[in-house]
């Protein structure tokens, strides 16, 4: 029988109208549990790529107290549409209740009675942080298309900088997953010395080519779509924004972050309309969950920063300027955590035993353990019975080993 849950529309079809962008709007959303610091101003932040940003203002949350010695930080790094709420419930001002919090809070893997965790939303995101939605300096306007290009160094260089204004100078460990885990790589690699361990999941060391091309087909619906002006939308009434082209990116990259065997098994053939009258619109339940999420993804997220944060995925690779990947990975002098998930897809287990050999090849202790999920690349916002002990032993191993 059809799934009710998951409504199918035509894509002329008209229903409630989608906002513009789903993105956090300072002072028209409430906050929620964001904070709010300002980690360069008057001075400009100068850019991997060649631009410069003239102050970065970053969003984030912390869950826990930090000890006496600054010693029980973990940072947590958030995937592409992500945010800075990896845990705590939804609210006004936070659509989403948070996307790890399974894993994050008392008694819970990442222990707030033991550490002091602190997730970031990223530098052009649109949870807070400057990005596309941001004024720009000379006329007050949002950014839109004009923001510049960012990359995973950037990002972790502002993630630093505020790390130095909460007085940490070195994480206990810093978790990540996919394009989590990417940020939580450089780290490692930037900074070796501020990284005491590294908790890597379902990532890489650098976008492959079938990542890129999945990225540029996703963010070509977005820019196709006319709605989205040139990135100038910020003005449209609701329903007059690029959700098409938005949803229809969403959708693209929900079919490669399962797996064939749980599509499968989840939809089969199932049909979603009555088939007696066939037409090109007669829909299968599997169209309609995903035309469930890419609308459900418009009304969180903005689709500029789609577009600067999934660029900022591909231009990923930690052997950029340094020599290769093994020469770079060569870096990570800590203790590092790698875990695989034996079903996806987009980032192959290939990649994760890429990571494992150069890393212990470098002379650092690596831990590698492997999902087992029917879901491919979402496991890690799945599976959290199985993830949930492989972060929890291999943090606390290391928080014991600096109490000793």
């Amino acid at each position: 029988m059809p799934d009710p849950s998951y409504p199918l529309r035509k894509p002329d079809s008209v229903g409630d109208p989608l906002p513009a962008t789903g993105g956090w709007k300072r002072g028209i959303t409430p906050p929620a549990w964001r904070r709010f610091l300002k980690v360069c101003q008057n001075r400009g932040f100068a850019l991997e790529g060649g631009g410069r940003l003239d102050e970065v203002m970053l969003a984030y949350e912390t869950w826990g107290t930090l000890d006496a010695s600054a010693g029980n930080a973990v940072l947590v790094c958030h995937a592409l549409t992500g945010d800075a709420h990896a845990a705590g419930p939804s609210g006004p001002g936070q659509p989403s209740e948070g996307w790890w919090d399974d894993l994050i809070g008392p008694g819970k893997p990442l222990d707030t009675d033991r550490y002091f965790v602190v997730c970031v939303n990223v530098i052009g995101g649109c949870g807070g942080s400057t990005g596309p939605m941001s004024s720009h300096p000379e006329d007050g306007r949002p950014y839109g298309s004009r923001f510049p290009v960012v990359t995973t160094r950037d990002a972790v260089r502002t993630q630093a900088m505020l790390a130095d204004q909460l007085g940490i100078g070195r994480w206990l460990s810093v978790v990540g997953g996919s394009m989590g885990g990417m940020a939580a790589l450089e780290w490692a690699v930037m900074f070796p010395e501020r990284v005491a361990s590294l908790s890597l999941v379902a990532t890489t060391a650098a976008a492959s080519a079938m990542q890129i091309g999945w990225s540029r087909t996703g963010r070509l619906a977005v820019v196709n779509d006319p709605k989205w002006n040139g990135g100038d939308y910020y003005d449209a009434a609701p329903g007059e924004g690029p959700h098409e082209g938005l949803a229809l990116a969403r959708q693209i990259a929900q079919i490669h972050y399962r797996a064939d065997v749980s599509m499968e098994a989840r939809f089969g053939r199932a049909e979603a309309d009555n088939f007696a009258k066939i037409d090109l619109w007669t829909g299968y339940q599997v169209e309609s969950y995903l035309d469930h999420h890419g609308k459900k993804l418009v009304r969180r997220f903005d689709a500029n920063s789609y577009l600067v944060l999934n660029k900022m995925m591909d231009l990923h690779d930690v052997g950029r300027g340094r020599g290769g990947v093994a020469a770079a990975l060569a870096r990570v002098r800590c203790p590092t955590l790698v875990v695989s998930i034996d079903s996806d897809i987009l980032y192959t287990p290939r990649q994760q035993h890429q990571l494992r050999d150069l890393i212990a090849a470098g002379g650092s202790p690596v831990v590698f353990d492997e999902i087992h999920s029917d879901h491919g690349h979402d496991g890690f916002l799945i599976e959290f019975r199985q993830l949930g002990p492989m972060i929890d032993h291999f943090v606390l191993d290391q928080y014991k080993s600096g109490l000793a």
